[in-house]
């Protein structure tokens, strides 16, 4: 699949991959920081942002995403940054193709699976979907139900693209990812251990990477570090940026 994505800096490339339900610019604050040494791809993950649409979504074929994105701009090989989703994918392209991954930086997620629950953001989008939609107050509205946090929404409700009549919809195709979140998008990534530098970036107040799932990210990623955010959760990149770019730039040197 050809991913849309933006290209920009120059020096030893690095493929930034955006988490669940969000698209390439949840993670602009790095790419600029980055940009200035560095060649930056940012991209929109299949099915979110302006990216095509496709029923089959899981994570060894938005790897293989990657790989042909990586192939299009004639990259051999690229450091890759993925929060949360974006880093279950980023995990899976380098344990399928390691000779095509340089360094990898995996934000708030662990190779493990995990148990299907009860998204409020999920829930909201869902919802969404199945509305007719004239503005983007009552999308707001709808949206409140379920994710009562103004900041929460204010990112869901970027999905929202405006059509010629003046109406909304979702550019996020929720058919595929209701189809797929309970089964594929919960997998582990699998395969032979990737023995290039890795970090993982835990947030302090979140259980995404929790003491137990330590041995199998060793097992994966022998050659790991794994370090803590401080007074920050998932959203760790968002909340603590300057700490979050730090910690990334210090790595990636």
């Amino acid at each position: 699949m050809k991913l849309n994505y933006i290209d920009q800096g120059t020096g030893q490339p690095i493929v930034l991959l955006h988490g669940m339900f969000g698209s390439l610019s949840n993670l602009g604050n790095i790419a600029r920081e980055l940009a200035t040494g560095y060649r930056v791809i940012s991209a929109d993950l299949r099915n979110h942002g302006d990216s095509p649409h496709e029923q089959e979504m899981d994570i060894p074929c938005m790897a293989d995403d990657i790989i042909e994105l990586l192939d299009d701009l004639g990259l051999s090989s690229a450091s890759l940054i993925g929060h949360s989703l974006g880093g279950k994918i980023g995990m899976q392209v380098a344990l399928n193709y390691p000779s095509r991954i340089t360094k990898l930086v995996v934000a708030d997620i662990a190779p493990v699976a995990y148990m299907p629950r009860q998204d409020a953001a999920f829930n909201g989008l869902r919802t969404l979907s199945g509305l007719e939609i004239n503005s983007r107050g009552q999308a707001d509205t709808a949206m409140a139900a379920h994710v009562p946090e103004s900041q929460t929404r204010s990112f869901l409700l970027k999905n929202l693209m405006r059509k010629v009549d003046g109406s909304y919809c979702l550019k996020i195709n929720m058919s595929a990812i209701i189809e797929n979140y309970e089964s594929a998008l919960v997998a582990a990534p699998e395969g032979n251990s990737y023995f290039g530098p890795t970090l993982f970036l835990k947030g302090e107040t979140s259980a995404y990477i929790q003491t137990k799932h330590q041995s199998r990210m060793i097992e994966l990623f022998p050659n790991m570090k794994l370090d803590i955010i401080k007074d920050v959760g998932h959203w760790l990149h968002a909340e603590n940026p300057v700490e979050f770019n730090r910690r990334v730039t210090d790595f990636l040197i």
